[in-house]
């Protein structure tokens, strides 16, 4: 890690900016535990969220106003978000950019930029509220926010949303090392054990992650046009039959004209771990919210949990997952 990747703080681990009254007044009333990134974890709606999080969260409840045509990616932290957000922004766009057009934005920018969070960007520290009138149609959105806190207008309007998850181990190892990347100098490492140990609990960055993924599974399940639930693994498995099942219901399906021409594998090109964690953009860039581009890619690989995990962490991880998922039809 370089020296200023971690002295720089970002945006939603600044506990020294002003907060909300409203976030002052809840605060007090919510249970707390130690945080990965920032001091303190706080238990908003049954999931842990630091307190700039906390924020952008409660605004974005107060005042986002989904549109019908919106669409909205949604992941636990560590899931697979930059890729997904890739994606669906070359879907989306790929009338107005081939994926070998050379003026591509996502040649230029993070795709985190292309596609803000809800909560950790738009929402979190603005003077006044964001104005996303001029943002064309569809408009896209992306949020870590549990079920149970998304904002009522998107619960109750015909958004989509499009939810993506990961193997619980290869998740937590992901997190672990993402928490470590960005966090303080002022902060000693976290332990993987003591990691290990939070996340089992269910105190980690919108944990706990099981009831996180089970909400949208179960929303999925009885929503199948309003919500998409997909699995990382699915995705590095099989990309080309993931990617036209997503772009049917974003709707926005391939022609036969467009598979023909391989515009399918133009667009899996584009967003391939390798392409995106290469671009001059993604080495040395920053979002405006303070993190390095570059610590959004480490190995975006299935398994990477093998080299970091006891026979016991795995054998508790697999218990856990099976115990709250199995019996929901959820199996990883």
């Amino acid at each position: 890690m370089s020296e200023t990747e971690s002295t720089v703080v970002p945006n939603f681990l600044d506990e020294n900016r002003e907060i909300t009254q409203q976030c002052k007044d809840l605060i007090p009333t919510l249970p707390l535990e130690k945080g990965w990134l920032s001091k303190h974890l706080h238990q908003y709606q049954g999931f842990w969220h630091t307190t700039r999080q906390l924020q952008g969260l409660l605004s974005c409840q107060n005042h986002f106003q989904a549109h019908h045509t919106d669409l909205l990616i949604v992941t636990t932290p560590k899931s697979g978000t930059t890729w997904l957000k890739a994606w669906t922004f070359s879907l989306l766009h790929r009338h107005n950019y081939h994926p070998s057009a050379q003026n591509h934005p996502l040649l230029t920018h993070n795709p985190h930029f292309l596609v803000p969070f809800l909560e950790l960007d738009l929402y979190i520290d603005k003077p006044s509220l964001p104005d996303l009138s001029a943002m064309p149609s569809p408009r896209l959105f992306s949020t870590h926010m549990p079920y149970v806190s998304l904002p009522e207008s998107v619960t109750q309007t015909s958004c989509k949303i499009v939810y993506l998850c990961r193997d619980p181990k290869d998740a937590f190892i992901s997190l672990w090392h993402f928490t470590n990347r960005l966090r303080p100098q002022t902060m000693l490492p976290n332990s993987l054990h003591q990691a290990f140990h939070n996340f089992c609990r269910g105190v980690s960055l919108y944990g706990p992650f099981w009831e996180h993924v089970l909400e949208y599974w179960q929303k999925s399940l009885e929503h199948p046009d309003k919500i998409m639930f997909m699995r990382f693994e699915e995705m590095k498995l099989n990309p080309e039959f993931v990617l036209k099942k997503l772009a049917t219901f974003l709707g926005c399906p391939f022609s036969r004209e467009e598979e023909e021409a391989g515009l399918v594998q133009e667009i899996l090109k584009l967003c391939s771990f390798d392409k995106l964690s290469n671009l001059q953009v993604n080495r040395n860039g920053r979002l405006s919210s303070g993190e390095a581009h570059r610590a959004f890619f480490r190995r975006g690989e299935i398994g990477d949990w093998k080299n970091h995990l006891t026979a016991d962490m795995i054998q508790q991880l697999d218990a856990i997952t099976q115990e709250k998922l199995a019996p929901h039809g959820l199996r990883f």
